[in-house]
């Protein structure tokens, strides 16, 4: 029978809140960084991320918190039907800290959650004879209910001819056997939770702990001979993992530990352990279900593992198959994994949010223009506010709810907009640098970090930089230097930005200016998420800033173009010049569209809705321009 999932996980499902400042007690940690956790939940995302197609079984509660989690997991490509939403319930926490290497104090808030209400009604047979294995976790057999949906889940996966991997996933304060402190410890002997592990073993087909999981399950108290016993009652395969030592799986008779098969190890600097095993796990499901060697299993999981020790969060810093792939490839690995560049260059490119394939944006994040304009009419400039939101109205008016819709707005005059436009789903361009700065400053932002953190995770952003290859040096070196700092702080609070560069205000624009701007960037480590580039002379100039970007970046999103206060015409002769240049992704234009009605809207000589009006018209007319030269548009 055709499976239509590789692999359906099943059990606990949080929200994880890692404190972010590193080597801190828990009790005196500032600032928590959220993401999706649980054994099961982070399995689901690590298999997907290596491309099996992965499915989660649990609850999460009707609030923001289990909102995030489907949402997230649909982001991530796995497959939530699954996941119920509990009226009653809420969705489980989890706060941790990395206080010292090895030492992760953590706090469950899991009284009554959600995915501890899991059920047998919950349990779809249509769900698991879609898949070709499941996952059942340790946790999730301390409860009667949960542990009778954990077992109709084996049964039904047997019954359809599914493989069932059994992730001990010991958590002793879950079991009872300790206080609400003790979330981090992680084994204490236990007859009855031995006693009731070893119900379970004969059903299975791979069965995978650390050395404290396989001695809880084994009923005995070293790792050999807990292995030993679980291969009394059990043909699985069985995987140890031994931290730092990578794994041993054996088949067969377990005579020694060293008896079974080992894959390559990675000698790297541990940061963080939670998630570790998920990671591990999810490696080597990506292996195991693809019929790989043990060796080759093994292999991958401990990559994936390295990954989750040397990062701070646990299922957003797994690996994709592509970072897997070019890390496999590496010659040489750096012990501090988390500070190579190229492998975080290729995580953040293959985990970032989705964006449009095309762009076609309504630019008004001006505001030195907009200020002469209220001054020259004079209005206040407080007044500008809500002209921005016209703007948004007037963008809305255009798109109608299709994707590929975008806006670029500012914090100084378009805080309101920004509201707005966010409202509506648009992608969303937010500008850092002071109006006109030459060398480039940024507006009002000494310390750029602390600043973008407060921003929007879906906001993009945005930086306008003057340059031209026969600058003055000192000049350069000023521009690049912010340039470099802007890069570092959107990275680092997990931010896409845009670099905007015009070089034709300040120097002859020939066929390669633009081109070595950009390598020239690239040559400093600025990889953009998307560029904003003014109109060329010919298409020999747009080829030669193409082959720039796929040469340094193939992850880039793309281009878009930007407008200057041209007049119509000269746009749409733009967008026929890049017809045959697939990188250009759309256009992100401003004055063109709103500087008429900006100018009589301040003078009080139309209303908002003739203002509004006059906008999406403009708007409008320069996107069946755009739709005409590129007929692919996705707009």
């Amino acid at each position: 029978m055709s499976k239509s999932l590789d692999v359906v996980t099943i059990g606990r499902c949080s929200v994880d809140l890692y404190g972010q400042q590193i080597g801190s007690r828990l009790e005196d940690i500032a600032t928590f960084a959220k993401s999706v956790g649980g054994c099961p939940a982070n399995i689901a995302i690590g298999t997907a991320r290596l491309g099996l197609k992965s499915a989660l079984l649990t609850r999460v509660g009707a609030e923001q918190m289990g909102g995030f989690v489907r949402e997230q997991l649909a982001r991530e490509g796995v497959e939530t039907k699954g996941v119920t939403v509990d009226p009653d319930r809420l969705t489980a926490l989890v706060l941790l800290a990395v206080e010292d290497e090895g030492v992760s104090p953590m706090i469950f808030y899991r009284s009554d959650c959600a995915d501890m209400a899991l059920d047998e009604g919950d349990v779809s047979e249509e769900l698991i004879a879609s898949t070709a294995s499941i996952v059942v976790t340790g946790t999730h057999f301390s409860k009667p209910n949960t542990e009778a949906a954990q077992r109709k889940a084996i049964r039904l996966a047997k019954a359809n001819g599914a493989k069932v991997v059994f992730d001990v996933d010991y958590r002793p304060n879950l079991w009872g056997l300790g206080g609400h402190a003790a979330g981090f410890e992680r084994y204490v002997a236990s007859d009855a939770v031995s006693k009731k592990l070893q119900t379970i073993l004969p059903d299975c087909d791979l069965v995978v702990g650390t050395e404290e999981e396989m001695m809880i399950a084994g009923g005995v108290g070293d790792p050999l001979g807990a292995l030993q016993a679980i291969r009394a009652v059990s043909d699985a395969t069985l995987v140890l993992k031994r931290g730092a030592m990578g794994c041993i799986i054996f088949d067969g008779p377990v005579e020694s530990l060293d008896d079974g098969i080992a894959g390559r190890g990675f000698p790297i600097e541990v940061f963080n352990v939670l998630g570790a095993g998920d990671a591990f796990m999810s490696g080597l499901l990506a292996g195991w279900l693809r019929d790989k060697s043990h060796a080759e299993c093994a292999t991958m999981a401990n990559a994936c593992g390295a990954f989750a020790v040397s990062r701070l969060l646990c299922s957003p810093e797994y690996p994709t198959i592509a970072e897997l792939d070019a890390f496999l490839a590496k010659d040489t690995i750096k012990r501090r994994l988390r500070k190579d560049e190229d492998l975080n260059h290729i995580h953040w490119a293959t985990t970032r949010r989705p964006a449009p394939d095309q762009l076609v944006a309504l630019a008004c994040d001006h505001r030195m223009q907009l200020e002469e304009m209220a001054d020259a009419a004079g209005a206040p400039r407080e007044r500008i506010d809500d002209f921005k939101v016209l703007t948004v109205e007037a963008a809305s008016r255009v798109a109608g709810g299709r994707p590929g819709f975008g806006m670029l707005l500012d914090g100084t005059y378009g805080q309101k907009a920004l509201y707005k436009a966010n409202a509506k789903g648009f992608w969303i361009g937010r500008p850092v640098e002071e109006p006109g700065s030459r060398p480039l400053d940024f507006d009002q932002m000494p310390d750029l970090g602390s600043h973008l953190q407060e921003w929007p995770v879906n906001q993009v952003v945005k930086c306008l930089c003057f340059y031209h290859p026969d600058d003055a040096p000192e000049l350069k070196r000023r521009q690049e230097r912010e340039l470099l700092r802007l890069a570092d702080a959107a990275r680092t609070v997990g931010r896409e930005f845009l670099v905007e560069i015009i070089a034709g205000k300040h120097g002859p624009l020939e066929d390669d200016t633009v081109a070595s701007v950009v390598r020239r960037l690239y040559d400093l480590g600025i990889r953009p998420d998307w560029w904003k580039l003014e109109p060329q002379r010919n298409a020999a100039a747009w080829k030669q800033i193409e082959e720039a970007i796929a040469q340094n970046d193939p992850y880039c999103r793309g281009i878009v173009l930007l407008g200057l206060d041209a007049p119509e015409a000269e746009l749409f002769e733009a967008f026929r010049a890049v017809a045959d240049a697939p990188m250009v992704k759309g256009f992100a234009v401003g004055r063109t569209i709103f500087g008429d009605a900006a100018r009589r809207w301040l003078k009080g000589e139309i209303d908002d809705e003739t203002a509004i009006a006059d906008m999406a018209e403009r708007f409008q007319a320069l996107v069946a321009s755009w739709q005409s030269a590129r007929p692919a548009s996705a707009a």
